[in-house]
């Protein structure tokens, strides 16, 4: 479900598995679901499941400790792993291994895509019978537990499994979207009876969260856009990351009522400029959508990979991630720049050295697939020039072009110092600078 090339794991020295994995869930009723977060669950039913695992890992030799459990996306209407199209980079440079969980109703046996193109969906059961024929989901009530056996069984592995010869010092929990909102009833819910993660980064979650309730069917990530205002609960008792696109806050995802001040447990990073999915996960893809102009191209991987690295230290015993100012917002409104760019939030080098405005809200007239993916927009010459006139006192000299590239390195090397972005990514994000239409 990702148009970018999956990086070299053989190169890297991982190995990559899929795996069945089997048992008894239970699902839980629901006693009370406060705005603060502080969900009451019984233990209601069981029902028998069939999975897949998707595993990939390092050698022990080069194993970090840290096993990244991601609730795999079915918003498109099967499995996707957008957390780990934005994040394999820095899983391959520190030895964490990665387990995808098809942790869905829809993943295994099917149904009505959320988003894209929309309509019935076959899931694995009928892509390939011959392989996946053996599984089967008990509806999305059960995927909470469903989660939590996987963490458990990658916290204390046997000896012939996907994660053999691995002992996890950290085993932290990652989903993307419709996934952030599982993971959220998860944190507020589950986790303080499971105590299985360690940790949680949720990307992207709006201001409600998924039900408990959904036996025999698949969850309605439609009707979980309306649920609540709910915040994360501040007695969660382990880190929680929260990193949050610009386009997250209103319009579709609407998450700015579940807006919650840093705390003891949880830290949030809001990208300003950014939309809720990008041309970088749309990778080759970005060809054969038609958006009424390009998709947003904001620079969120970056800002995600710094996130991991502090959560990871963080779990550890580490320092707290850095503070980031929020987005800042007026009366349900984006607050922006001359150049139409947000003002606050963490602000990466293409929001803080401009050539073009980035923004999370779609074109208008814009088909339903680009409700998620922003713009790009191109910017008038005269506003260019304003802003990077080049020559005489204001340029200091150097031509706009120059004057552009400065400011795109100080800006870079300063959210590096600040913890925003890594050191080992500066090269990269150096080369996505984009000079082009300053010719002067």
């Amino acid at each position: 479900m990702s148009g970018r090339a999956a990086p070299d794991l053989a190169a890297a020295g991982f190995g990559e598995s899929e795996w069945a994995c089997s048992g008894e869930a239970v699902s839980y009723d629901t006693v009370a679901t406060p705005g603060d977060g502080r969900v009451e669950l019984t233990e209601a039913d069981s029902a028998p499941f069939a999975t897949r695992v998707l595993v990939r890992r390092p050698e022990p030799g080069s194993f970090s400790g840290v096993v990244l459990v991601e609730w795999l996306n079915v918003s498109g209407g099967q499995d996707a792993a957008p957390d780990y199209t934005y994040l394999a980079d820095e899983i391959l440079r520190a030895g964490h291994a990665w387990v995808g969980v098809s942790a869905q109703f829809i993943a295994v046996e099917g149904g009505d895509a959320a988003v894209g193109l929309g309509g019935q969906t076959k899931g694995l059961r009928a892509q390939r019978p011959e392989r996946y024929g053996d599984l089967h989901h008990p509806g999305d009530a059960y995927a909470y537990d469903i989660v939590t056996q996987v963490g458990r069984y990658v916290r204390e592995p046997d000896g012939e499994g996907p994660l053999a010869g691995l002992r996890a010092r950290s085993v932290i929990a990652v989903g993307e979207s419709q996934s952030a909102f599982a993971l959220t009833s998860y944190v507020n819910g589950v986790h303080p009876r499971a105590g299985v993660f360690d940790a949680f980064l949720l990307h992207s979650r709006g201001a409600g969260y998924l039900p408990f309730d959904d036996r025999g069917r698949g969850s309605d990530i439609v009707a979980a856009l309306g649920r609540g205002p709910a915040t994360l609960r501040e007695d969660v008792g382990a880190p929680v990351m929260v990193v949050q696109a610009e386009g997250d806050l209103i319009g579709r995802i609407a998450s700015l009522p579940a807006r919650q001040p840093d705390s003891e447990s949880v830290v949030t990073w809001e990208i300003a400029g950014q939309a809720h999915a990008d041309l970088y996960q749309l990778g080759e893809f970005a060809q054969f959508v038609d958006c009424h102009g390009p998709v947003n191209s904001g620079q969120q991987v970056f800002v995600l990979r710094a996130a991991l690295r502090h959560l990871v230290s963080w779990v550890a015993g580490g320092a707290r991630p850095p503070a980031a100012p929020p987005v800042e917002i007026d009366d349900d409104e984006v607050v922006t720049d001359e150049m139409g760019n947000g003002r606050g939030g963490v602000r990466t080098p293409v929001v803080e050295a401009p050539v073009e405005q980035l923004t999370g809200v779609p074109h208008p007239e814009a088909q339903p697939l680009c409700m998620l993916l922003g713009r790009t927009v191109e910017l008038p010459e005269q506003v260019l020039r304003e802003r990077w006139p080049g020559g005489g006192q204001t340029g200091g000299g150097q031509s706009g072009r120059e004057q552009y590239l400065a400011a795109y390195r100080a800006a870079t090397d300063r959210l590096i110092a600040e913890g925003f972005l890594l050191p080992e990514d500066r090269e990269e994000i150096l080369a996505d600078a984009r000079p082009e239409r300053l010719t002067w």
